[in-house]
């Protein structure tokens, strides 16, 4: 039985890189940027007025000027006007070019209007080059901006559309079919008997993918047969770039999966991690390098081991670069004395210095998944250790 650090590298040993594809600016977040980006151009362009009032030559201030004649306006969008007139200033408003020749902008509330002149207040101390955001600030035309594997947000998309692109090139998201196998489970919305219990880990995990956008997601459940589990399994690895399934995978009489997939050609990589919950777990490559993940079907299983190995395994099929790694402090001391890794669920609250502080949460079983509402995510304890005081950090995975 592997721990969970050996089972994690078996995953990375054993990934298909997705291929790149250009995509419009409008669909790419949430998508991995496959190529590095450079400024186009200076940024911002030219000296850019940050506050509405008039601009001046500064020395005109020092030589005693307070009183100045308004020559016109520059208005944002408008090329750059000149000041040849040591006498004059011009109305400028915010975002608009600095006129050529004036190196100060006078906030509109320090100033009197009188006609064609503008006057400003006697006490008032203005400082060469304030309210002006110099050309190149920001950035010069060929610095680099972004970075091939950079998980694109809103504020990457922002520097994307200010270079001009309006597409990219990203790493394909993978197709990923997500299959509930068991008897006794009906779909929502179905009539259910007693004996039954109603299908929650497909609609869960689905749930957690599409809240970041990792793919299409095709959800599907199958009974406890191994002919309709050979047939549906194989159309949906003929479809897919990633199989997660629920079910199935421990050692009872109707545990069906690890022999249907030696027959689909689904090649095994490990089989049961020392964990808790979540240790029957499977993970194998299929005929095309397909990903296979075969979870647990208890709910808690089932959606902590997607939380910590398919979710990163998607990332790092994507070309993601590697993602920050959450920490937290254990908010009160838990013992664990199985000589497995622990994946405890905690609530989350921050102290003055802002760390996290995890609470131990933990479930009733691991079916007990209605417990997990009340909590933020898990931490996880190594296997070589038993009591864990108060304050101990952990990395922590929030639910998504």
């Amino acid at each position: 039985m592997l721990d969970v650090a050996r089972a994690e590298a078996l995953i990375r040993e054993h990934l298909t890189p997705l291929e790149t594809v250009r995509c419009r600016l409008d669909l790419a977040a949430g998508a991995v940027l496959a190529e590095d980006i450079v400024a186009d151009r200076d940024q911002p362009p030219m000296d850019r007025v940050t506050m509405d009032g008039i601009a001046i030559r500064h020395q005109s201030w020092r030589e005693g000027r307070r009183n100045f004649r308004i020559l016109g306006t520059q208005a944002a969008g408008q090329p750059a006007v000149s000041l040849g007139d040591d006498q004059g200033c011009f109305e400028v408003m915010t975002g608009s070019c600095l006129p050529a020749g004036c190196d100060c902008v006078i906030p509109v509330e320090r100033i009197q209007r009188d006609g064609e002149h503008a006057r400003l207040a006697l006490e008032y101390t203005p400082e060469r080059g304030q309210f002006i955001h110099p050309r190149g600030s920001d950035y010069a035309a060929g610095a680099p901006l972004l970075a091939a594997g950079t998980l694109l947000r809103s504020p990457d998309i922002a520097v994307l559309a200010a270079t001009g692109k309006d597409a990219v090139t990203i790493t394909r998201r993978p197709r990923i079919s997500i299959i509930s196998t068991g008897d006794e489970l009906v779909v929502a919305g179905q009539p259910v008997a007693s004996h039954q219990i109603r299908s929650s880990n497909d609609v869960a995990m689905a749930a957690a993918l599409h809240r970041i956008d990792l793919g299409p997601v095709r959800t599907l459940h199958v009974a406890d047969n191994r002919e309709r589990l050979a047939h549906d399994i194989g159309r949906e690895l003929e479809q897919s770039d990633i199989l997660v399934l629920s079910g199935g995978v421990s050692m009872g009489k109707f545990d069906f999966l690890p022999e249907v997939f030696a027959a689909l050609g689904v090649s095994q990589v490990f089989h049961r991690v020392r964990q808790r919950p979540g240790k029957p777990m499977w993970f194998g490559t299929g005929p095309g390098g397909q990903m296979v993940f075969a979870l647990p079907g208890n709910p808690v299983s089932a959606i902590t081991c997607l939380h910590r190995y398919v979710i990163p395994a998607i990332h790092e099929a994507m070309a993601a670069r590697d993602l920050p790694q959450a920490l937290a402090v254990l908010g009160a001391a838990y013992e664990f004395s199985p000589d497995l890794s622990c994946f405890l669920p905690v609530k989350i609250r921050y102290d003055r210095d802002g760390r996290a502080i995890a609470e131990p949460c933990p479930t009733n079983t691991s079916g007990d998944f209605a417990s997990l509402t009340r909590t933020d995510g898990f931490v996880e304890l190594p296997a070589e250790t038993q009591h864990f005081p108060e304050g101990w950090t952990a990395k922590f995975y929030p639910w998504l």
